[in-house]
């Protein structure tokens, strides 16, 4: 069967922060659903509940795994849940996992100086976008530079979802993952901080670094991480995930 993928996006962001992953896959021949999380892209209206960003994740891969092996990934804030999810007590149907931009517990000083730091550019004119949009065109190239963004921007949502996020017990959950599973950073992410904790609780997992990148290495340098989408995608296939069904 053939291998189905899931994507989730981090947070502010929304599905179209995929849309070169998306467009990769399609012509590959491999069915996907990037999702919109509570808070977010086309749910912006909605709160924000980790409660209900499992669900989403969940309703999304329970669907893909009815038609072959799900590979999962998942951007910042998507990657932190989908350790969580993946590394639940009662696995998920998940053949594989990609997390990207997320090797960090975010708790303590570190999650209340992001939290801080948000907030001082949501109290700025316009709540900083001017500045966001700045950086966004020096650092994304002109393929990617519209999708991370077209789905709007979930600033409502963001203090909530990071306060959400303190409570998830990520290295709990990484020692339960027993799927193929690749963590992908950017060279100059700020979130390879526990990179090293992260590698010593899941030593079968695969690093990718990625030169010249910082946190938006899927919208930064898209062909690389098409490249890495189909490393993951071979090795499902070669394992015998997909004429398996999972």
């Amino acid at each position: 069967m053939t291998v189905q993928v899931v994507l989730v996006h981090g947070i502010r962001t929304s599905a179209t922060m995929w849309r070169a992953q998306v467009e990769h896959l399609e012509r590959r021949g491999n069915p996907v659903t990037a999702v919109d999380l509570p808070g977010h892209g086309s749910r912006r209206a909605e709160d924000f509940t980790l409660d209900g960003a499992f669900a989403t994740i969940d309703e999304a891969v329970r669907a893909a795994a009815e038609q072959g092996p799900v590979l999962l990934s998942g951007h910042s804030m998507g990657g932190l849940l989908g350790i969580e999810y993946v590394g639940a007590e009662i696995p998920p149907p998940v053949a594989g996992f990609i997390a990207v931009s997320c090797t960090a517990v975010p708790r303590g000083v570190g999650l209340a100086a992001y939290r801080m730091l948000a907030r001082g550019f949501d109290s700025l004119p316009d709540r900083g976008m001017w500045l966001t949009d700045r950086m966004l065109d020096r650092i994304l190239p002109a393929e990617t530079r519209a999708d991370f963004g077209a789905g709007g921007y979930a600033l409502d949502a963001q203090d909530v979802a990071l306060r959400s996020l303190s409570v998830l017990d990520l290295l709990a959950a990484l020692g339960r993952i027993d799927v193929p599973l690749w963590f992908v950073n950017g060279q100059y992410d700020q979130l390879r901080v526990s990179e090293r904790l992260f590698l010593r609780v899941a030593p079968q997992a695969e690093l990718i670094v990625v030169p010249r990148t910082t946190h938006h290495v899927t919208v930064m340098r898209p062909e690389v991480f098409n490249a890495v989408l189909e490393l993951a995608l071979a090795t499902l296939e070669a394992s015998g995930s997909a004429s398996a069904g999972g």
